[in-house]
Protein backbone atom coordinates (compact mmCIF):
# COMPACT_ATOMS: atom_id res chain seq x y z
CA UNK A 1 0.00 0.00 0.00
CA UNK A 2 0.99 3.39 -0.86
CA UNK A 3 0.81 4.95 2.89
CA UNK A 4 2.71 8.12 2.00
CA UNK A 5 -0.68 9.14 -0.25
CA UNK A 6 -2.66 7.89 3.00
CA UNK A 7 -0.38 9.93 5.18
CA UNK A 8 -0.11 13.04 3.68
CA UNK A 9 -4.24 13.14 3.32
CA UNK A 10 -4.83 12.58 6.92
CA UNK A 11 -1.96 15.14 7.42
CA UNK A 12 -4.21 17.95 5.52
CA UNK A 13 -7.22 16.85 7.13
CA UNK A 14 -5.35 17.66 10.65
CA UNK A 15 -4.11 20.60 9.81
CA UNK A 16 -7.35 21.73 8.26
CA UNK A 17 -8.88 20.60 11.81
CA UNK A 18 -6.24 21.97 14.05
CA UNK A 19 -6.68 25.64 12.69
CA UNK A 20 -10.22 25.62 12.05
CA UNK A 21 -11.29 23.88 14.98
CA UNK A 22 -13.40 21.66 12.67
CA UNK A 23 -14.80 17.96 13.73
CA UNK A 24 -13.31 15.22 11.68
CA UNK A 25 -15.00 11.81 11.44
CA UNK A 26 -13.12 8.78 10.15
CA UNK A 27 -14.88 5.81 9.13
CA UNK A 28 -13.85 3.02 6.81
CA UNK A 29 -14.74 0.21 5.05
CA UNK A 30 -12.60 -3.11 3.98
CA UNK A 31 -13.35 -6.15 1.62
CA UNK A 32 -11.29 -9.09 1.78
CA UNK A 33 -11.93 -11.74 -0.62
CA UNK A 34 -11.00 -14.60 -2.82
CA UNK A 35 -12.02 -16.67 -5.53
CA UNK A 36 -10.73 -18.34 -8.72
CA UNK A 37 -11.85 -20.00 -12.25
CA UNK A 38 -13.46 -23.10 -11.74
CA UNK A 39 -13.49 -23.68 -15.75
CA UNK A 40 -13.23 -21.47 -18.62
CA UNK A 41 -12.91 -20.97 -22.40
CA UNK A 42 -10.76 -17.29 -22.20
CA UNK A 43 -10.47 -15.40 -25.52
CA UNK A 44 -7.71 -18.10 -27.32
CA UNK A 45 -7.72 -14.92 -30.31
CA UNK A 46 -6.95 -12.70 -27.95
CA UNK A 47 -4.56 -14.86 -25.83
CA UNK A 48 -6.71 -14.33 -23.11
CA UNK A 49 -6.65 -17.18 -20.87
CA UNK A 50 -9.32 -18.85 -18.92
CA UNK A 51 -10.63 -15.78 -16.15
CA UNK A 52 -13.65 -13.97 -14.97
CA UNK A 53 -13.85 -10.47 -15.05
CA UNK A 54 -15.53 -9.61 -11.76
CA UNK A 55 -14.77 -5.44 -11.82
CA UNK A 56 -14.51 -3.90 -15.58
CA UNK A 57 -13.60 -0.27 -14.79
CA UNK A 58 -10.31 -1.57 -12.13
CA UNK A 59 -9.83 -4.92 -14.46
CA UNK A 60 -10.01 -7.32 -11.04
CA UNK A 61 -10.28 -10.74 -13.16
CA UNK A 62 -10.09 -14.22 -11.17
CA UNK A 63 -8.20 -17.23 -13.07
CA UNK A 64 -7.50 -20.81 -12.51
CA UNK A 65 -5.42 -20.63 -9.36
CA UNK A 66 -6.89 -18.73 -6.05
CA UNK A 67 -6.27 -15.32 -5.53
CA UNK A 68 -7.10 -12.62 -2.86
CA UNK A 69 -5.90 -9.36 -4.96
CA UNK A 70 -8.72 -9.01 -7.60
CA UNK A 71 -11.42 -7.50 -5.28
CA UNK A 72 -9.86 -7.09 -1.91
CA UNK A 73 -9.39 -3.49 -0.71
CA UNK A 74 -9.37 -0.78 2.23
CA UNK A 75 -10.93 2.46 2.19
CA UNK A 76 -10.67 4.99 4.77
CA UNK A 77 -13.20 8.34 4.73
CA UNK A 78 -12.41 11.71 6.43
CA UNK A 79 -15.18 14.39 6.92
CA UNK A 80 -14.55 17.58 8.39
CA UNK A 81 -17.49 19.77 9.87
CA UNK A 82 -16.42 23.32 9.24
CA UNK A 83 -19.53 24.94 10.84
CA UNK A 84 -22.75 26.81 9.13
CA UNK A 85 -23.34 23.98 6.66
CA UNK A 86 -19.80 23.86 5.18
CA UNK A 87 -17.25 20.73 5.12
CA UNK A 88 -15.15 18.55 3.60
CA UNK A 89 -14.94 14.95 2.65
CA UNK A 90 -12.30 12.65 1.34
CA UNK A 91 -11.92 9.16 0.89
CA UNK A 92 -8.30 6.88 0.01
CA UNK A 93 -8.97 3.71 -1.22
CA UNK A 94 -5.80 1.10 -1.51
CA UNK A 95 -7.25 -1.79 -3.71
CA UNK A 96 -5.43 -5.11 -4.12
CA UNK A 97 -6.13 -5.00 -8.01
CA UNK A 98 -3.63 -1.89 -8.35
CA UNK A 99 -1.32 -3.74 -6.22
CA UNK A 100 -2.97 -1.53 -3.05
CA UNK A 101 -1.57 1.58 -4.28
CA UNK A 102 -4.08 4.29 -2.40
CA UNK A 103 -5.71 6.76 -4.44
CA UNK A 104 -8.21 8.94 -3.35
CA UNK A 105 -11.52 8.18 -5.37
CA UNK A 106 -13.68 11.46 -3.63
CA UNK A 107 -12.42 14.79 -2.54
CA UNK A 108 -15.27 17.09 -2.34
CA UNK A 109 -16.75 20.50 -0.55
CA UNK A 110 -20.15 20.58 0.68
CA UNK A 111 -22.43 23.47 1.78
CA UNK A 112 -25.90 22.49 2.62
CA UNK A 113 -27.94 25.86 1.49
CA UNK A 114 -31.07 24.94 3.48
CA UNK A 115 -32.73 22.22 4.56
CA UNK A 116 -33.83 21.05 1.19
CA UNK A 117 -31.06 21.78 -1.47
CA UNK A 118 -27.20 21.28 -1.17
CA UNK A 119 -24.44 22.01 -3.37
CA UNK A 120 -20.87 20.32 -3.91
CA UNK A 121 -17.67 21.09 -5.97
CA UNK A 122 -14.93 18.33 -6.33
CA UNK A 123 -14.15 15.21 -6.97
CA UNK A 124 -17.06 12.28 -7.04
CA UNK A 125 -18.29 9.25 -8.29
CA UNK A 126 -20.39 9.60 -11.12
CA UNK A 127 -23.69 8.68 -10.60
CA UNK A 128 -24.68 6.43 -13.52
CA UNK A 129 -26.04 3.35 -11.28
CA UNK A 130 -27.92 2.72 -8.50
CA UNK A 131 -24.86 1.15 -6.78
CA UNK A 132 -22.52 3.89 -7.75
CA UNK A 133 -22.18 5.76 -4.75
CA UNK A 134 -21.43 3.04 -2.30
CA UNK A 135 -20.34 0.66 -4.92
CA UNK A 136 -16.96 0.03 -2.84
CA UNK A 137 -18.56 -0.99 0.23
CA UNK A 138 -19.16 -4.35 -0.08
CA UNK A 139 -21.31 -4.70 3.06
CA UNK A 140 -23.97 -1.82 1.56
CA UNK A 141 -25.71 -4.28 -0.79
CA UNK A 142 -26.30 -8.63 -1.40
CA UNK A 143 -23.71 -9.84 -3.85
CA UNK A 144 -20.02 -9.98 -3.93
CA UNK A 145 -20.24 -7.22 -6.52
CA UNK A 146 -22.50 -5.40 -8.19
CA UNK A 147 -23.80 -7.63 -11.39
CA UNK A 148 -20.43 -6.55 -14.05
CA UNK A 149 -22.63 -6.86 -17.02
CA UNK A 150 -24.29 -3.70 -15.68
CA UNK A 151 -21.35 -1.81 -14.01
CA UNK A 152 -18.89 -1.92 -17.06
CA UNK A 153 -17.94 1.53 -18.28
CA UNK A 154 -14.34 2.77 -18.45
CA UNK A 155 -14.88 5.95 -16.67
CA UNK A 156 -16.31 5.98 -12.98
CA UNK A 157 -15.10 9.49 -11.43
CA UNK A 158 -15.44 12.90 -12.19
CA UNK A 159 -14.22 16.33 -11.73
CA UNK A 160 -17.02 18.89 -11.11
CA UNK A 161 -20.20 20.42 -8.93
CA UNK A 162 -23.34 18.92 -8.40
CA UNK A 163 -26.85 20.16 -6.79
CA UNK A 164 -28.78 17.86 -4.64
CA UNK A 165 -32.22 18.69 -3.77
CA UNK A 166 -34.61 16.47 -1.42
CA UNK A 167 -37.77 16.88 0.33
CA UNK A 168 -40.67 14.52 1.67
CA UNK A 169 -44.14 14.35 -0.48
CA UNK A 170 -46.74 13.08 1.54
CA UNK A 171 -45.41 9.69 2.27
CA UNK A 172 -42.87 9.51 -0.81
CA UNK A 173 -39.14 10.96 -0.09
CA UNK A 174 -37.76 12.53 -2.94
CA UNK A 175 -34.17 12.80 -3.82
CA UNK A 176 -32.62 14.60 -6.88
CA UNK A 177 -28.68 14.83 -8.25
CA UNK A 178 -28.64 17.43 -11.03
CA UNK A 179 -23.89 17.30 -11.75
CA UNK A 180 -21.66 18.94 -14.43
CA UNK A 181 -18.25 18.02 -15.08
CA UNK A 182 -15.73 16.12 -16.60
CA UNK A 183 -13.11 13.44 -16.27
CA UNK A 184 -9.86 12.55 -18.09
CA UNK A 185 -7.85 9.25 -17.22
CA UNK A 186 -4.76 9.25 -18.31
CA UNK A 187 -3.78 5.77 -18.44
CA UNK A 188 -7.39 4.08 -18.65
CA UNK A 189 -6.83 0.49 -17.29
CA UNK A 190 -10.22 -1.72 -18.87
CA UNK A 191 -9.18 -0.05 -22.47
CA UNK A 192 -5.57 -0.23 -22.21
CA UNK A 193 -4.95 -3.34 -20.27
CA UNK A 194 -7.70 -5.18 -21.84
CA UNK A 195 -9.22 -4.10 -24.44
CA UNK A 196 -6.15 -2.74 -26.15
CA UNK A 197 -3.73 -5.02 -25.25
CA UNK A 198 -1.45 -3.39 -23.06
CA UNK A 199 -1.44 0.30 -24.87
CA UNK A 200 -1.43 3.46 -22.89
CA UNK A 201 -5.11 4.77 -23.68
CA UNK A 202 -6.09 8.14 -22.74
CA UNK A 203 -9.78 8.64 -22.17
CA UNK A 204 -11.20 12.18 -21.74
CA UNK A 205 -15.06 12.56 -20.75
CA UNK A 206 -15.74 16.15 -21.30
CA UNK A 207 -18.73 18.37 -21.09
CA UNK A 208 -20.98 16.10 -18.50
CA UNK A 209 -23.82 16.89 -17.55
CA UNK A 210 -26.55 14.46 -15.86
CA UNK A 211 -29.31 14.38 -13.32
CA UNK A 212 -30.68 11.40 -10.86
CA UNK A 213 -34.28 11.15 -9.71
CA UNK A 214 -35.14 8.98 -6.43
CA UNK A 215 -38.16 8.48 -5.82
CA UNK A 216 -39.22 6.02 -2.79
CA UNK A 217 -42.00 5.07 -0.05
CA UNK A 218 -42.39 1.56 2.01
CA UNK A 219 -41.68 -1.72 0.04
CA UNK A 220 -41.06 0.58 -3.27
CA UNK A 221 -38.06 2.58 -4.73
CA UNK A 222 -37.47 4.16 -8.04
CA UNK A 223 -34.51 5.87 -9.65
CA UNK A 224 -34.26 7.55 -12.92
CA UNK A 225 -30.89 8.76 -14.85
CA UNK A 226 -30.15 10.52 -17.79
CA UNK A 227 -26.30 11.57 -18.81
CA UNK A 228 -24.57 13.01 -22.21
CA UNK A 229 -20.73 13.88 -22.52
CA UNK A 230 -18.29 14.10 -25.49
CA UNK A 231 -15.89 11.18 -26.01
CA UNK A 232 -12.05 11.57 -27.06
CA UNK A 233 -9.26 9.04 -26.74
CA UNK A 234 -5.77 8.52 -27.07
CA UNK A 235 -3.95 5.60 -27.89
CA UNK A 236 -0.41 5.32 -27.44
CA UNK A 237 -0.71 8.80 -27.90
CA UNK A 238 -2.43 9.05 -31.10
CA UNK A 239 -5.74 10.51 -31.58
CA UNK A 240 -8.57 8.50 -32.17
CA UNK A 241 -11.16 9.40 -34.98
CA UNK A 242 -14.73 7.98 -35.60
CA UNK A 243 -14.81 8.19 -39.34
CA UNK A 244 -13.83 12.00 -40.12
CA UNK A 245 -14.37 13.30 -36.16
CA UNK A 246 -11.96 13.10 -33.86
CA UNK A 247 -14.92 12.64 -30.77
CA UNK A 248 -18.00 11.61 -30.25
CA UNK A 249 -21.33 12.29 -28.50
CA UNK A 250 -22.89 9.68 -26.06
CA UNK A 251 -26.05 9.70 -24.27
CA UNK A 252 -26.81 7.21 -21.16
CA UNK A 253 -30.10 6.39 -19.71
CA UNK A 254 -30.69 4.66 -16.57
CA UNK A 255 -33.75 2.97 -14.33
CA UNK A 256 -33.51 0.79 -11.41
CA UNK A 257 -37.21 -0.51 -9.46
CA UNK A 258 -36.54 -2.17 -6.40
CA UNK A 259 -38.93 -4.24 -4.66
CA UNK A 260 -38.68 -4.68 -0.71
CA UNK A 261 -41.28 -6.74 1.15
CA UNK A 262 -40.10 -7.76 4.43
CA UNK A 263 -38.26 -11.06 3.90
CA UNK A 264 -38.67 -10.99 0.07
CA UNK A 265 -36.63 -8.95 -2.67
CA UNK A 266 -36.40 -7.84 -5.82
CA UNK A 267 -33.74 -5.65 -7.65
CA UNK A 268 -33.58 -4.39 -11.17
CA UNK A 269 -31.66 -2.09 -13.44
CA UNK A 270 -31.74 -1.50 -16.89
CA UNK A 271 -29.64 1.75 -18.61
CA UNK A 272 -28.92 2.13 -22.21
CA UNK A 273 -25.77 4.05 -24.01
CA UNK A 274 -26.53 5.31 -27.15
CA UNK A 275 -22.98 5.90 -28.95
CA UNK A 276 -21.06 4.69 -31.88
CA UNK A 277 -23.87 1.49 -30.95
CA UNK A 278 -26.46 1.14 -28.61
CA UNK A 279 -25.22 -0.79 -25.49
CA UNK A 280 -27.93 -1.83 -23.23
CA UNK A 281 -27.37 -3.78 -20.25
CA UNK A 282 -29.82 -4.94 -17.34
CA UNK A 283 -30.46 -7.35 -14.28
CA UNK A 284 -32.30 -8.95 -11.92
CA UNK A 285 -31.80 -10.63 -8.40
CA UNK A 286 -34.18 -11.91 -6.24
CA UNK A 287 -33.06 -12.90 -2.35
CA UNK A 288 -34.78 -14.28 0.69
CA UNK A 289 -33.51 -13.12 3.90
CA UNK A 290 -33.67 -15.83 7.03
CA UNK A 291 -32.98 -14.40 10.05
CA UNK A 292 -29.20 -13.51 9.45
CA UNK A 293 -28.83 -14.95 6.35
CA UNK A 294 -29.89 -14.06 2.70
CA UNK A 295 -29.62 -16.67 -0.52
CA UNK A 296 -30.14 -14.87 -3.95
CA UNK A 297 -30.10 -15.71 -7.23
CA UNK A 298 -29.10 -12.78 -9.66
CA UNK A 299 -29.22 -12.15 -13.75
CA UNK A 300 -27.49 -9.36 -15.93
CA UNK A 301 -26.44 -8.79 -19.60
CA UNK A 302 -24.67 -6.98 -21.50
CA UNK A 303 -25.91 -6.43 -25.34
CA UNK A 304 -24.14 -4.29 -28.09
CA UNK A 305 -26.36 -3.51 -31.02
CA UNK A 306 -23.89 -5.20 -34.00
CA UNK A 307 -23.46 -8.97 -35.27
CA UNK A 308 -19.67 -8.64 -34.10
CA UNK A 309 -20.23 -6.79 -30.91
CA UNK A 310 -19.99 -7.42 -27.03
CA UNK A 311 -22.68 -9.59 -25.99
CA UNK A 312 -22.39 -11.63 -22.61
CA UNK A 313 -24.31 -12.54 -19.54
CA UNK A 314 -24.20 -14.03 -16.29
CA UNK A 315 -26.21 -16.37 -14.13
CA UNK A 316 -25.40 -16.06 -9.83
CA UNK A 317 -26.35 -17.64 -7.20
CA UNK A 318 -25.05 -16.82 -3.80
CA UNK A 319 -25.82 -16.52 0.23
CA UNK A 320 -24.77 -13.35 2.25
CA UNK A 321 -24.31 -14.23 6.20
CA UNK A 322 -24.33 -11.35 8.86
CA UNK A 323 -22.41 -12.77 11.19
CA UNK A 324 -21.51 -9.72 13.30
CA UNK A 325 -23.53 -6.26 13.10
CA UNK A 326 -20.46 -4.79 11.51
CA UNK A 327 -19.32 -7.51 9.05
CA UNK A 328 -20.99 -10.11 6.46
CA UNK A 329 -19.62 -13.47 5.14
CA UNK A 330 -20.23 -13.90 1.49
CA UNK A 331 -20.25 -16.38 -1.18
CA UNK A 332 -20.70 -16.52 -4.92
CA UNK A 333 -20.94 -19.02 -7.71
CA UNK A 334 -21.02 -17.26 -11.44
CA UNK A 335 -21.37 -18.36 -14.81
CA UNK A 336 -20.75 -16.77 -17.72
CA UNK A 337 -21.68 -16.94 -21.07
CA UNK A 338 -19.20 -14.35 -23.42
CA UNK A 339 -21.49 -14.62 -26.97
CA UNK A 340 -18.95 -12.08 -28.52
CA UNK A 341 -16.20 -12.59 -30.77
CA UNK A 342 -14.22 -9.36 -32.17
CA UNK A 343 -15.22 -7.73 -28.79
CA UNK A 344 -15.04 -10.77 -26.23
CA UNK A 345 -14.21 -9.98 -22.98
CA UNK A 346 -13.28 -12.92 -21.32
CA UNK A 347 -14.51 -15.92 -22.72
CA UNK A 348 -17.06 -18.16 -20.58
CA UNK A 349 -16.13 -18.91 -17.28
CA UNK A 350 -17.48 -20.19 -13.89
CA UNK A 351 -16.19 -19.01 -11.30
CA UNK A 352 -16.63 -18.78 -7.05
CA UNK A 353 -15.96 -16.14 -4.76
CA UNK A 354 -15.88 -15.76 -1.42
CA UNK A 355 -14.79 -12.56 1.32
CA UNK A 356 -16.08 -10.74 4.73
CA UNK A 357 -17.14 -7.43 4.20
CA UNK A 358 -16.35 -5.16 6.81
CA UNK A 359 -17.79 -1.14 7.83
CA UNK A 360 -16.02 0.66 10.91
Amino acid sequence: MNFSKVKYGLVLLTAMSSSTFADVDFSGFASINAGKVLSGTGVPHYGVEPSFLADYPIVSAYYEEWSFKPESLFGLQASADLSDGLSVTAQIVARGANEWKAEFEWAYVTYEINENWTVQAGKKRLPLFYYSDFYDVGYAYTWMRPPADNYTWQIFNYNGLNLLYSTEIGDWSLNTNIYAGTEDDNDNKLLGDYFFGGVETREIWKDILGGVVNLSKDWFEVRLTAMQYTNERYIDGERTYWGDEDHRDGKFYGAAFNFDFDNWFILTELSRLDLDDTFDTSMITFGYRINDFTPFLAYSQFEQDSDDGENHNTQSAGLRWDFHPSAAFKVQYDKVEDNSYNLAVAGDSDSITFGIDLVF
